[in-house]
């Protein structure tokens, strides 16, 4: 038998299914929760679940926006003759903090891992390379994490990318080796930009 009520019990399971959550954090989550005015309850769910019901992916970019194409792609302040590739969406707001990066991006949604099962068509690279053939693209930068899945990425990508005769560099290792982009500050990823070599 349990030592809390059924519904607070399946409130900190579901919390804990959230990446990072551990069983003490759900905890508190779900007791901050149950503290808290019903309204506020009733504005977190709604938010939840206009995200599930508006959220969907750039047909240009993969980027995930309300509208499609996403602004990103939409920007008339934005060059279309650099791509920056990124393995996730949230990775564009740790590149975009830096506030140098004037280019076009493009969302693969992971990174090659046969561990995992994860190939390259797995990957979002069909309209990688639609937008590559359009002849507007000049440099493809790949701003994959630096760790074994996202160096295999990389460097399937050069490969990939070497006959269409666009330049394909990587950002540089300001970024710690391991870690995530997410986690950078704008000064390392800035010079993480700066720094980028071709592949």
């Amino acid at each position: 038998m349990s030592d809390v009520a059924e519904p607070i019990e399946r409130l900190v399971e579901e919390l804990r299914r959230l990446p990072g959550v551990g069983l003490k954090t759900a905890q508190r989550l779900a007791y901050s929760l149950l503290r808290r005015p019903r309204e506020d309850a009733e504005r977190l769910s709604r938010a939840i679940l206009d995200v599930k019901d508006r959220i969907r992916c750039c047909a240009r970019c993969n980027n995930l926006s309300d509208e499609d194409p996403c602004r990103y792609c939409t920007s008339a302040v934005r060059s279309d003759e650099t791509v920056c590739v990124v393995e996730e969406p949230n990775d564009i707001l740790s590149i975009e903090k830096t506030r140098e990066y004037r280019g076009r991006y493009h969302v693969l949604h992971g990174v090659l891992s046969p561990i995992n099962g994860i190939g390259p068509d797995e990957l979002r690279l069909k309209n990688l390379l639609e937008r590559l053939r359009g002849g507007e693209v000049r440099e493809v930068i790949v701003a994959t994490n630096p760790n074994v899945e996202g160096e295999a990425t990389a460097i399937y990508l050069a490969k990939l990318l070497k006959p269409t005769g666009v330049k394909v560099t990587r950002i540089a290792l300001g970024v710690p080796v391991g870690s995530d982009l997410e986690f950078a500050d704008e000064v390392t990823m800035s010079k993480a930009l700066e720094g980028r070599r071709e592949l």
